[in-house]
């Protein structure tokens, strides 16, 4: 079974990350490819079944999210959730305060890792955004 890319988890997943990740998306399901049921899983249990459940607004789970990846080091994909997690209205100052809250229960290793990949983020952002 391949999913279905007007399906509501892609349509939110495409919301978030962007045509450009959503035609890769598309792309890479409706191929033959090597893991492609993990981009279907993504679309179809992330987004439609989780992302989109009621009692979170989605600028809550956005910062819950960045927490729990500042936490696992998951540094690449942290990097593409804060810019979900802007889109979401998350500011850049309650970013910061996302990372100091990491320090006391995830380390200064994940924290000091985390802060650098979302530096990163945001500097590619402002690129982005600046046509640079």
């Amino acid at each position: 079974m391949s999913a279905k890319m007007d399906d509501p988890g892609a349509g939110l997943m495409g919301s978030l990350l962007g045509g450009e990740t959503k035609a890769t998306l598309r792309q890479h399901v409706e191929s033959d490819d090597f893991g492609r049921e993990c981009g279907r899983w993504a679309a179809e249990f992330a987004y439609e079944t989780v992302w989109s459940r009621p009692g979170l607004d989605m600028k809550t789970r956005s910062a819950a999210v960045i927490g729990m990846l500042m936490a696992l080091r998951q540094t690449e994909e942290l990097k593409v959730h804060i810019g979900i997690a802007l889109k979401n209205g998350l500011t850049v100052s309650e970013l910061e305060e996302v990372l100091y809250l990491s320090v006391p229960y995830a380390g200064f290793p994940a924290a000091n890792s985390a802060k650098q990949a979302m530096k990163q983020a945001l500097r590619e952002i402002e690129n982005e955004e600046s046509g640079k």
